[in-house]
């Protein structure tokens, strides 16, 4: 397990403000950090993702108690992809982890003998901009995180919307064309499938022989995003068509919930500078009474990859103190 930063003074480890530990579980790695109040990230440690259920939480607890020889830590936020039950105790199916049904939150706690939280990682993600980042302020406003997939949360009022059973929303799952690419969720056609990092492969084929370009076969989307920066006319024909494509989905995501702001995260968001204005552009177009009525602000996430660890942390750390003031 490497260090992501440099020890710490001791003044720092002896420090009597409350930290937290935020962790951010992703099917190729695990990332915990250490969390201050005000939403600064001081250390972390990265390992690989296990891939059996006992030996991610033997890895998860071993993270924990790394940190804990160095900072006293009151509380630990676990940030999830994947599904859970509305109360934010059991990890129902998570697509590239191995829990199923599993009772994730009570069985770290028991473990690691502090208080812990459970959520979904973009809400997670969310929670953090709207505390320390782009979200400040804002009341209602969505969360867009568009990486491998995309993922998303609703913010209302100071509230993370979840709906009835706790998926709420999946708009990455929105069909935008019937019967369109297979998505790995069993339906055709999702807006993940043509505005998400992978997407970017599949659109980058089927646009290729109207193009001159350098880009290999199957470009990653690293390799299109680079492409496009240097000029290439097939890679900034991709990055448009993902500006458009995103773009409508959002118009989809205005229409029904008439947000004030939009933040964009997520790993593809770095990238935004392609593709924003195209963004905002098919957006204000697609949206119905278009030029006629207001348009949520389209902004990029100001927390980047540190924004789950940041948000998970905050909320156990409130959830911890709402606990010590009852008890």
């Amino acid at each position: 397990m490497s260090k992501a930063f440099p020890a710490p003074s001791s003044a720092e480890a002896e420090s009597s403000q409350p930290l937290t530990i935020g962790m951010d579980i992703g099917g190729t790695n695990l990332r915990a950090g250490v969390i201050t109040p005000a939403g600064q990230l001081i250390d972390s440690v990265s390992v690989p993702t296990p891939s059996t259920a006992d030996r991610l939480e033997d890895v998860l607890v071993d993270a924990v108690r790394r940190l804990q020889d160095t900072y006293r830590i009151q509380a630990v936020g676990l940030a999830v992809a994947g599904f859970m039950d509305p109360d934010c105790e059991v990890v129902r199916f998570a697509p590239h982890l191995p829990w199923r049904n599993a009772p994730v939150r009570r069985r770290v706690e028991e473990r690691l003998g502090l208080p812990v939280r459970l959520e979904h990682d973009a809400n997670s993600a969310a929670w953090g901009e709207w505390r320390f980042g782009a979200g400040q302020h804002a009341r209602d406003w969505v969360f867009f995180s568009v990486g491998t997939g995309i993922g998303a949360t609703l913010m209302t009022q100071e509230t993370i919307y979840r709906g009835a059973f706790g998926t709420a929303p999946e708009f990455g799952h929105l069909v935008v064309v019937p019967g369109g690419r297979q998505c790995s969720c069993g339906k055709r056609g999702c807006l993940e499938r043509y505005a998400s990092g992978t997407a970017l492969t599949d659109t980058a084929n089927e646009l290729r022989p109207d193009y001159a370009t350098t880009l290999p076969a199957d470009p990653s989307g690293e390799e299109i995003a680079a492409a496009a920066r240097a000029g290439d006319a097939l890679g900034i024909a991709v990055m448009e068509d993902l500006g458009s494509w995103l773009g409508q989905g959002l118009s989809i995501v205005a229409d029904v919930l008439d947000p004030e702001l939009i933040v964009l995260g997520g790993g593809v968001s770095k990238d935004a500078d392609l593709y924003l204005e195209t963004v905002r552009e098919f957006m204000a177009r697609d949206i119905v009474g278009a030029g006629h009525r207001p348009v949520a602000e389209v902004v990029t996430a100001s927390l980047g990859s540190a924004a789950g660890m940041i948000g998970v942390a905050d909320l156990a750390l409130r959830q911890a103190d709402m606990v010590h003031e009852e008890s």
